[in-house]
């Protein structure tokens, strides 16, 4: 009988691999070796593979596949299958809790007293995520905690400086929600435009959401109060480059070398988050001819709602970044979404418009503006593509799911629990979920 692999020690679900990756995409060959030499072996029929989104080290992303996959058994209980969890340099701020967590995997001082000072867990989360940057995590640091008047020009500076924004080369295009006649779209306007404005939008957003969705009108919060979500989402920005890097350049060839390893093995990608993006470029990295790629599930996917399209409505010059991908999947692309995900309603939407695209929003509904063109995935998922197949979870698990294509599900009824910034956007570890991959992959 083949012994445990260190990582499947630790987990609930086996027989389970990790890979890991750095922000280059380049794999830990022992892991990737590990996987291919085993996964025959141990008899597995289907493999699943879960990215996470952002979290701040490998026992949470951990954390996150054990209790996800778990259920898995009950559900399937003669199928074979196998897990894997990838793991890649992400974070996340620590003031964004996760429904059902143990509290010694991600509580922190942040979750009893959340604000706009920089808590000592996500400075080192950043630290973790951006080496060699301390002395402008530093200065970030105590901005945030001094809210110096008239500076926010220098706190600006400083979130460019530490995301190290990449204006050429492929970086750009892993960066990319979509193309303007092949190439990608110019910065967003979170790294081109006046910080105290951006500051300015944020911090009303935040007030709004605070008032339970409610807006305020004419109120002026100090633009101070939206420093953090600046710096939040210039980092998630980096976030999102580095995984469509990963996806491409690690994640999608890996998968390559296991249809060669193991060909008769079914491979079923699922993504949290920026794990959706992840996931997702990996089937741009899939070398040509490769088919064994069965399912693609995003939850609360974190990337732009026109990434598969063709052209996009509103100027058909433009498509998607990953526009006919879900073609190199044999079988469906299932897309999870709720109303509750509050950072992909709102502060997604605020970030991810491009510059000298903004328009002004003050008294206006930012869900229906900016997110007509900015909105996520995880908010009212696929967007722009002919054919796409829409269910409420009930529905979906009812099924038959469609073989092929896009396959929206609002899942609203269980991804629902969670308060400002992010709202449910963590709300994922639900059974009905881990049934919705299995259907998707037809995994009986």
């Amino acid at each position: 009988m083949a012994q445990p692999t260190t990582a499947e020690a630790a987990t609930r679900v086996s027989p389970y691999w990790e890979l890991t990756f750095d922000a280059n995409g380049d794999v830990d060959t022992s892991e990737r070796d590990r996987l291919l030499t085993e996964v025959a072996r141990r008899g597995v029929r289907d493999l699943l593979v879960f990215a996470h989104g952002w979290n701040n080290d490998r026992s949470t992303a951990t954390a996150l596949y054990q209790q996800f996959l778990a259920p898995c058994r009950e559900f399937a209980p003669k199928a074979k299958i196998g897990y894997v969890g990838v793991v890649w340099p992400s974070m996340r701020f620590c003031d964004e809790p996760i429904p059902d967590f143990p509290k010694s995997v991600v509580a922190t001082e942040a979750e009893a007293a959340p604000g706009p000072a920089l808590d000592k867990d996500t400075r080192h989360a950043l630290l973790e995520a951006f080496p060699g940057r301390a002395t402008v995590v530093d200065r970030i640091a105590r901005m945030l905690d001094q809210r110096p008047a008239r500076e926010l020009d220098e706190f600006g500076r400083l979130v460019r400086l530490l995301v190290e924004v990449v204006p050429d080369g492929p970086q750009a295009l892993f960066a990319a929600d979509t193309l303007a006649e092949g190439v990608p779209r110019s910065e967003p306007a979170l790294f081109a435009e006046d910080p105290a404005t951006l500051c300015d939008e944020f911090a009303q957003a935040l007030t709004d959401l605070q008032a339970g969705g409610e807006s305020t009108g004419f109120a002026l919060p100090n633009p101070w109060e939206g420093a953090k979500e600046l710096l939040r989402q210039g980092t998630y920005y980096a976030m999102k480059r580095r995984a469509g890097t990963v996806g491409e350049r690690g994640l999608g060839p890996v998968v390559g070398q296991l249809a060669k390893a193991a060909p008769k093995v079914r491979v079923h990608l699922v993504g949290h988050s920026f794990g959706g993006r992840l996931v997702s470029f990996a089937l741009r990295g899939l070398p040509d001819g490769v088919r064994t790629v069965k399912s693609v599930t995003l939850l609360q996917g974190a990337f732009s709602h026109y990434a598969f399209a063709a052209r996009l409505p509103q100027d058909p010059h433009k498509g998607g970044v990953l526009q006919g991908r879900q073609n190199r999947i044999d079988g469906p692309l299932v897309c999870c979404y709720s109303r509750f995900d509050q950072a992909l309603s709102t502060m997604y939407p605020l970030a991810s418009r491009m510059a000298r695209e903004n328009n002004a929003f003050a008294g206006v509904d930012l869900g229906r503006t900016i997110g007509a063109e900015w909105g996520a995935m995880g908010h009212d998922g696929v967007q722009g593509v002919p054919g796409t197949q829409l269910l409420d979870l009930a529905g979906a698990l009812r099924g038959p799911l469609a073989a092929s294509g896009c396959v929206n599900v609002d899942a609203a009824a269980v991804v629902r629990r969670g308060g400002p910034p992010a709202g449910a956007h963590s709300d994922i570890v639900h059974p009905e979920l881990v049934r919705l991959v299995l259907a998707a992959g037809r995994i009986a």
